[in-house]
């Protein structure tokens, strides 16, 4: 396949975007980076974001986008900001405790998944869901990860983290592999296992390609039988400064031969 371009997850210099959004997307588009995923709610205009796009030749790979704002009174205007900004991917970065109490809750989870497939479908937009640790620990016997992915359809993008699946104590290799095709985007994300035992926040810390996560074997699927269209780094730890630290990223991806 052809090569799979690398953008960074905006929620990695956050503080960065907020004291000057356009200054950010120059230096992260200086370091080489291809594309941005932009988190949270938007704090200007629709066309604003389009026109710091423009400017800085970035693409919008993904949209990392809270519960309220894909409610029925909510998701038109959502429709509209990703479509200005020419973005396909809504993300679900996280879901509230009430999905997380049973193994029904997340099947009614699955449900509004399916349900919001359907209407930003039918925007042109797809649909996506983010991990975090906890979808790897059993509820009512069943795995939480398992529900989601299995209860939706497989137009629903399955946008594993690397390093949030290995603090929850899961390889991501096997979860890949259950659900081929469906890793449009991936973020990587390092995450040292034997550090994170006594100190998670350190394990964060640690660089990729100084971690523990199997990056040629994430590599292998996303370019084989992923259908992975983007490589998205995030980097959450204050080992560095944060543009020090997503600069450091990438040319460790790069070293790798991405």
């Amino acid at each position: 396949m052809s090569r799979i371009p690398i953008a960074l997850e905006l929620y990695s210099v956050r503080n960065e975007m907020v004291k000057d959004p356009l200054g950010t997307l120059k230096a992260v588009k200086a370091m080489g980076y291809e594309g941005v995923e932009f988190a949270g709610d938007p704090l200007h205009t629709p066309a604003e974001y389009a026109a710091m796009l423009k400017e800085t030749d970035l693409v919008c790979c993904g949209w990392h986008t809270g519960f309220p704002r894909v409610q029925d009174d909510t998701i038109e205007a959502t429709i509209a900001l990703n479509k200005a900004v020419g973005n396909e991917f809504v993300i679900i970065p996280g879901v509230g405790g009430e999905f997380r109490e049973s193994a029904d809750a997340l099947r009614r989870l699955a449900g509004i998944f399916t349900d919001l497939v359907g209407k930003l479908g039918a925007a042109g937009l797809a649909t996506g869901y983010h991990n975090h640790n906890w979808e790897f620990t059993l509820i009512d016997g069943e795995l939480p990860w398992d529900i989601i992915f299995g209860d939706t359809p497989t137009a629903f993008n399955m946008q594993i983290d690397t390093g949030n699946a290995l603090h929850g104590g899961a390889n991501p290799i096997p979860f890949f592999e259950k659900y081929p095709g469906r890793s449009r985007t991936v973020h990587l994300k390092p995450y040292h296992s034997g550090i994170g035992e006594t100190n998670p926040e350190e394990g964060f810390a640690t660089m990729i390609g100084e971690d523990t996560v199997p990056w040629q074997e994430v590599f292998d699927f996303c370019e084989t039988k992923g259908a992975t269209e983007w490589y998205i780094i995030e980097y959450e730890a204050d080992k560095y400064p944060p543009l020090d630290a997503v600069d450091r990223c990438l040319k460790a991806v790069k070293a790798m031969g991405k």
